[in-house]
């Protein structure tokens, strides 16, 4: 219990840092409802006296026998990692449809908007879960999104983290669907060891603004992802009117969930 306290406050120290550090050097930022993005962490120059130490090894071995090799295998971890309604709040419910497509893989275009293609050989599968708290009291539907995508090989893992460094570069404004769309992205990447990722492998983190034709005026837009082994994590959550939640604290509680499944599912028995 108290160790996964410590992950929470970790994890959510991590992504205070990020909102903090995009904050700081951008106007807003956000991925889509696709994939997200990250710029490649400066180092800062001095660190403050009372920086506390990072930890120096990940605390997650993978288990040969328990790593998937396989379609099947790879859709049987993404199931039962990715975070359903139960991990992000008392309040959420699923939205409709619940589950992605299982052959779906979201790519941004030219134009920089998102569309639907077919999985890439180098994911074996790829899980999208929708939740919400649904609209009431004048409040608009606060909708949160997990992903949990395994790939091949670690490797390509890490290549789908870096590939989102030039989608947030070339489309800063990006349509996500007809009538919904995030402006002024930015992003940065958190890898093991900088900004209080204790973690995970590697960390990207997006913030910007969501801008919904149903909606008047602009709101929040958060995105976190994470990768452990051969398997990348994501959580987004978008505002809406009369929604007064921290975004981070909103995204927290369901990215540490995915974070210990996968360790649960994948990892060497301690």
């Amino acid at each position: 219990m108290r160790d996964a306290y410590r992950r929470t406050l970790r994890t959510g120290a991590a992504l205070a840092t990020g909102a903090a550090l995009l904050a700081g050097c951008s106007s807003g930022g956000g991925g889509g409802d696709g994939k997200p993005t990250r710029s490649t962490p400066t180092a800062s120059a001095s660190a403050p006296s009372t920086a506390k130490p990072t930890p120096t090894a990940l605390d997650f071995t993978a288990d040969p026998k328990r790593v998937p090799k396989n379609a099947a295998e790879g859709r049987r971890v993404a199931l039962a990692v990715v975070a359903g309604p139960e991990a992000w709040g008392p309040d959420f419910v699923k939205r409709s449809p619940y589950l992605s497509d299982p052959g779906s893989w979201p790519v941004l275009d030219a134009n920089c908007v998102w569309e639907t293609r077919a999985l890439p050989r180098s994911v074996l599968a790829s899980v999208t879960a929708h939740s919400e708290i649904p609209a009431a009291g004048g409040k608009g539907p606060l909708r949160v999104a997990a992903t949990v995508t395994v790939h091949r090989t670690e490797s390509d893992a890490d290549w789908e983290m870096a590939e989102t460094l030039e989608e947030a570069l070339r489309c800063p404004d990006q349509q996500l669907r007809q009538g919904e769309r995030v402006i002024g992205l930015g992003s940065l990447g958190l890898p093991y060891g900088v900004g209080g990722n204790g973690h995970s492998s590697d960390s990207l983190s997006e913030s910007g603004f969501y801008v919904n034709d149903a909606f008047k005026g602009r709101q929040g837009y958060t995105w976190y992802q994470v990768r452990i082994g051969q398997v990348t994590m994501a959580t987004v959550v978008k505002g809406a009117p009369g929604r007064t939640e921290d975004l981070v604290a909103v995204l927290t509680q369901a990215q540490i969930t995915m974070e210990e499944r996968v360790k649960k599912q994948m990892g060497v028995a301690s």
